[in-house]
């Protein structure tokens, strides 16, 4: 059984090998300043609100990622996980964006290896 970082890297290599043009790459460098800076609601928020493809990716990846981790998350989808976190006690909410932040780090790490970001080499 893969613990948990390995785990989070199995689900990251399969997002990015779903979706990983240079516009979801680049979203998902500047995903974790937003999450500190405006919180974990917030963001996912903005995501849904964009009708881009790359938004829409990243926020299924994330939504997948948390319901994975959190039986109490009913489907992976953008209103059941909101649910989840706005009536979650505060400690769930912080350990919810830990998980999304550390997601994402390993996203950051596999994306620019798929897309050829010239920035990463």
């Amino acid at each position: 059984m893969p613990d948990l970082g390995q785990q989070r890297a199995a689900h990251a290599w399969r997002c990015v090998l779903q979706e990983c043009s240079k516009e979801y790459t680049n979203l998902a460098k500047s995903a974790p300043a937003l999450i500190m800076s405006n919180g974990l609601m917030p963001t996912l928020a903005f995501y849904k609100a964009k009708n881009k493809e790359h938004h829409q990716a990243l926020l299924k990846h994330l939504l997948e990622w948390l319901k994975n981790r959190f039986s109490e998350i009913e489907k992976a989808d953008f209103a059941a996980t909101m649910k989840f976190l706005h009536s979650s006690e505060s400690a769930n909410y912080r350990r919810a964006t830990e998980e999304t932040l550390e997601l994402l780090r390993w996203i950051r790490q596999f994306a620019p290896a798929i897309s050829g970001d010239p920035a990463e080499e």
